[in-house]
């Protein structure tokens, strides 16, 4: 059988995350094998390339890759300057994959189909973790398999987007309609114009995507009469889309959120609050888009020309089937991550500093990074993911003081649903990730949870006194 320390280590995707996965291998000395479905690198940015981001150049540069890039004569941009999702891409990340150390690596145009141990299936145990793993692939010459001494999963969300329907499924009818629907944030200004002028569009879900969605088709609305815009949220709290407002540590952020407030409060949109969509029926007129208010009446949004999808997006668990992984049960995060993200309880500014720990799962050499360890959970940034990889690469390094000594530098209101600037006074004392306020300020989290990482633990998900997913009342003092 092949010696692991002779294999390269398999990172899955060649995003963000990826390449600075990649760019901390190589400073290690390790040898990275990047597998990207897409034709380039990047190829989720490159969809969404004329969107401005919230952070500026200063938190979505990886410290590894800055430094290789900065070695072949590159200069970085203004730390303060905000890019938009393309500059990102053709600034930053396609420099950085060009560059000798990582160019031989690439394997784009390669789609993984399925991730396992060589001669292992997920039932058999003893011997296990010496096994390398098999990475099928689909690429140009058809599917092959390959071999690595460890995953590093940084696929991401993004081109697995939710559905509608409230339920979690498609709504009834949101199949037949796929033309009509946009999932995610179009180019309504630019290259989708014609798509959207003149047309009555409903803009679904409560996040960032959807405000700039909404906020782009009242720019075309003012110049292209006809154009009409419809808001509809499963909820009726919209203080997560308004944000901090001038309080929020990202400038753009909060902005974001003053102007789609102000849109609203200008009537010229429609708002459904409550809408927890059902069904898309095609009639003469358009779509009849059906939704149940939560008293269990019946919602119509009628003569509606296009949808864009807003809805979020879930992480992609087929890959990993053969292998034992350990996900939550509600977020499909990496189990252990999830006391710290869950938006159900979650209203901490900053999240804890995690990495190699709270990312491992029961399969010994996997782990799942940047977005996709966030499952289902929202507000993930770049510079979260650049600090897992740097963790997890310093564990396969064998350098474990380095891999523990896990430190995240964020904006506040950065990562979790937040104490935002238009919540009510009940809900602004609830200051605290557990819902109170937190114990100790370094962590944002619990006392508990940071004696059990002294000890060793992943921290309150292991903990005997948490069980095996804290609740308010175990978790914080």
């Amino acid at each position: 059988m092949t010696q692991l320390n002779q294999l390269p280590v398999a990172v899955l995707g060649a995003g963000p995350v990826g390449l600075a996965a990649a760019a901390h291998l190589i400073q290690r000395g390790l040898r990275p094998i990047i597998f990207e479905r897409g034709n380039d690198v990047g190829a989720n940015l490159a969809s969404y390339r004329h969107v401005r981001l919230f952070s500026p150049w200063q938190y979505n540069i990886d410290k590894a890759a800055r430094q290789l890039l900065e070695r072949s004569g590159w200069i970085a941009p203004a730390h303060d300057g905000l890019p938009t999702a393309g500059e990102l891409l053709d600034g930053y990340l396609a420099p950085l994959a060009r560059l000798p150390q990582l160019a031989p690596a690439m394997k784009l145009g390669h789609t993984v189909v399925q991730v396992t141990r060589q001669g292992f299936d997920k039932v058999k145990s003893r011997g296990r973790e010496l096994a390398p793993f098999v990475i099928r692939v689909a690429g140009p010459e058809g599917e092959q398999d390959y071999l690595a001494q460890a995953v590093i999963d940084a696929t991401g969300t993004w081109s697995n987007p939710n559905p509608l329907g409230a339920n979690g499924l498609p709504a009834l009818g949101e199949r037949e309609q796929g033309e009509r629907i946009a999932y995610g944030m179009p180019d309504v200004a630019g290259a989708e114009r014609a798509t959207y002028a003149g047309k009555r569009t409903l803009v679904v879900g409560a996040g960032h995507s959807a405000a700039g969605s909404l906020l782009a088709l009242a720019e075309l609305a003012e110049s292209v009469p006809g154009t009409s815009i419809v808001w509809a949220t499963r909820g009726d709290q919209l203080a997560r889309v308004f944000g901090g407002g001038e309080a929020d540590g990202l400038p753009a952020r909060g902005q974001l959120g003053l102007r789609l407030k102000a849109l609203r409060d200008s009537g010229k949109l429609e708002l459904h609050t409550n809408f927890r969509m059902t069904a898309l029926r095609e009639t003469a007129a358009g779509l009849d888009v059906v939704g149940e208010k939560p008293d269990g009446t019946q919602e119509v949004i009628t003569r509606v020309d296009r949808i864009v999808a807003a809805t979020g997006a879930r992480p992609d668990l087929g890959l990993t089937r053969e292998m034992r992984v350990r996900h939550d049960p509600w977020l499909e995060s990496t189990d252990a991550l999830a006391p710290l993200i869950d938006p159900n309880e979650h209203s901490c500014g900053t999240v804890r500093p995690h990495g190699h720990r709270e990312l491992a799962h029961p399969e010994p050499g996997y782990y799942a990074v940047g977005a996709k360890s966030y499952g289902r959970a929202p507000n993930f940034l770049m510079a979260t993911g650049y600090e897992q990889v740097r963790s997890v690469v310093s564990m396969l390094a064998g350098d474990k003081v380095a891999a523990d000594d896990v430190q995240l530098d964020l904006p506040e209101t950065g990562v979790c649903n937040t104490r935002f600037a238009y919540q009510d006074e009940a809900s602004a004392s609830a200051g605290g990730c557990c819902g109170g306020p937190a114990v100790d300020a370094s962590s944002a989290c619990c006392a508990l949870d940071e004696a059990e990482k002294a000890k060793g633990a992943s921290g309150c998900s292991t903990s005997p006194s948490c069980g095996p997913r804290p609740k308010q009342s175990a978790c914080c003092a």
